[in-house]
């Protein structure tokens, strides 16, 4: 048994991880990867070392299966952790929660403090953001012609939407001068008028090889676009300043593509519905100009047509006299004019003029007297159809063909035997004249 003076290797072990534990918060460590293990645990086992020494490191699951890398040795790595003392072995090592490959970190806090300014400045914010066209006529690529993301993007466009047209507008999507060549595309793009959106996009990598799409310039040139701008760079995990200050951001340039225009299959379906609304639609209308239809012919019929025949009549005596006032008329001209002309050629004695003139006013003695008679063959023609309708639907026709109309002396028809008593005289017109009744008894059907 220990003294009270005297720790086991248990409680030594303890103190000594209490202490390191509690004497170091999570601090950053950076070195080169050795002697890399990874089991079927998922776990992450390494070392991590300088020229001089090294220390052993821990990453757990699931942190482990979060990297965008292979830690592999020899890799130069910077890591977040907190240190601690396994007690079973007593030996001194760092859990790790966060790796990444040595440089990469100056560039990720580079890109917080980017983006945290440009946010404070309202460079982000949703109020900036512009609606995307629902039907695009045409769109603008910004990209590398050679890289997989461009072929990505016409092939879900033309899968998708085949009557969109595609401009790629060709850019280096990484290295010196890529943003500025970037940026300079879009202003142009932008200015020309010609695109309704313009994607930026470019296949995954790195975030140094990311690099050229967090360029301050180009993030406020995508903001200012005038045109609607989406942005899809790298992968799902990959962030960008352009993803912020764009419209939209699209997870990968295929997602880009699948949310820029409609599927060609939903439109047809929604056109075949249309279609068919509208079938309905227009039946509908027609059944009800066709009630409409029916309902003015039985409001027609009910009409006199003796009232409208007798106006037709007016309208043609009318016209008749109209046109014999103005044949008169022109008849009165003519003569006057004849008598000057004659009074004309007496006063000079040209004999061939007056011959001449006699002809022309034998000539047109027969012509207006003509036109008359035209005019009145075509009115009796059109008076003796409208006699032939009104003849169709006369009660008198239905008299000539043996039927008789009962009246009372005052004029009212008998439809019934309830519209007569037994001693009423009743007037019954027959096809050729009227006879006198009297009412001795009646019998009902």
């Amino acid at each position: 048994m220990p003294t009270p003076d005297t720790l086991t290797p248990s409680q030594l072990n303890a103190l000594a991880r209490d202490l390191l534990e509690g004497s170091f918060p999570a601090i950053w460590v950076e070195g080169e990867l050795g002697q890399v293990a990874r089991p079927s645990s998922g776990h992450l086992y390494l070392t991590l070392k300088d020229a001089r020494a090294q220390v052993r490191c821990a990453m757990f699951r699931p942190k482990a299966g979060w990297l965008n890398f292979q830690p592999r040795e020899g890799m130069h790595v910077r890591v977040r952790g907190r240190l601690t003392l396994y007690e079973a072995r007593g030996e001194y090592q760092m859990v790790l929660d966060h790796m990444e490959e040595a440089g990469e970190g100056a560039l990720r806090r580079a890109f917080e403090e980017m983006k945290a300014r440009l946010q404070a400045e309202g460079l982000f914010d949703d109020a900036r953001k512009r609606p995307l066209p629902r039907f695009p006529r045409r769109i603008g690529v910004i990209t590398s012609p050679t890289g997989a993301a461009v072929r990505d993007v016409l092939s879900v466009l033309g899968r998708r939407f085949p009557l969109v047209e595609v401009d790629v507008l060709p850019v280096p999507v990484q290295g010196d001068g890529a943003a500025a060549r970037i940026t300079a595309i879009l202003r142009a793009a932008a200015s020309a008028g010609r695109h309704d959106v313009l994607l930026l996009t470019r296949g995954g990598g790195s975030l140094e090889d990311l690099w050229a799409f967090n360029d301050e310039a180009l993030a406020r040139a995508v903001s200012d676009c005038p045109v609607p701008v989406v942005s899809a760079v790298g992968h799902e995990v990959d962030f960008s300043l352009t993803d912020f200050a764009a419209d939209l951001r699209a997870p990968t340039p295929s997602a880009a593509a699948e949310l820029l225009v409609p599927s060609r299959d939903d439109q047809a379906q929604r056109l075949a519905a249309l279609s068919r609304s509208l079938d309905r639609q227009m039946a509908l209308r027609l059944r009800d100009a066709a009630q409409r239809s029916d309902r003015a012919a039985l409001r027609l019929n009910a009409q006199r047509p003796q009232a409208r025949l007798d106006g037709l009549r007016s309208r043609q005596a009318e016209a008749l006299r109209r046109l014999q006032a103005a044949w008169r008329q022109r008849m009165e001209r003519e003569r006057a004019t004849l008598r000057h002309a004659d009074a004309v050629l007496r006063a000079s004695h040209p004999a061939r003029r007056i011959e001449r003139l006699r002809e022309r006013v034998a000539a047109l003695g027969p012509r207006p007297q003509a036109a008359l008679a035209r005019r009145l063959s075509h009115e009796a023609l059109r008076l003796r159809g409208l006699a032939r309708s009104l003849e169709a639907v006369s009660p008198l026709a239905t008299v000539a063909r043996g039927y008789s109309i009962l009246r009372h002396p005052d004029g009212r028809v008998v439809r019934g035997v309830g519209d007569a008593q037994v001693g009423d005289r009743l007037v019954a017109r027959v096809s050729d004249g009227a006879l006198s009744l009297n009412v001795t008894g009646s019998k009902p059907d």
